[in-house]
């Protein structure tokens, strides 16, 4: 049984069915119809992209200053964490956290540094604004989503 984020594939695969019937409902589609161009016409990331987009945003947030205390301890900086600077700093990468087991893997320290670190680097730029952080975010997936990725 394979585990993303804590979740199993067979959760996913529900959530996801739920998603595309809601999806068809609201868009009026046939039963038979593919359920991709009515989600991409609804703007509407797959539920996996979609626990990606809300945990990256989170992370964004903590970073910028605006998430909760107990989040923003999670989220640091590889240049804060250092006390020399490196040629990686200008990336924004956070310090990978070492787990040892699988209860640790799912935890937020966990996967935001999985999630946050697999980002473009034009993604993670420090001076987007949390709107255009998003925008590019939700882009990014959408293109991951059109080439089956995750």
């Amino acid at each position: 049984m394979l585990c993303f984020f804590g979740i199993t594939n067979e959760l996913f695969c529900h959530l996801q069915s739920v998603e595309n019937a809601a999806a068809k409902l609201v868009m009026g589609a046939k039963r038979s119809d593919h359920i991709s161009p009515v989600l991409r016409q609804l703007q509407l990331l797959p539920v996996r992209q979609r626990v990606v987009f809300k945990i990256a945003t989170l992370v964004h947030r903590s970073l910028s200053g605006f998430a909760s205390g107990y989040l923003a301890d999670d989220c640091q900086l590889v240049t804060d964490a250092r006390a020399r600077l490196l040629r990686s700093a200008d990336t924004r990468k956070l310090t990978v956290h070492q787990t040892s087991s699988c209860f640790e893997d799912r935890t937020f320290a966990a996967a935001a540094t999985r999630v946050w670190n697999s980002l473009p680097a034009n993604s993670r730029k420090a001076e987007s604004s949390r709107s255009r952080f998003r925008r590019s975010l939700k882009t990014f997936l959408f293109r991951q989503s059109d080439n089956g990725v995750l």
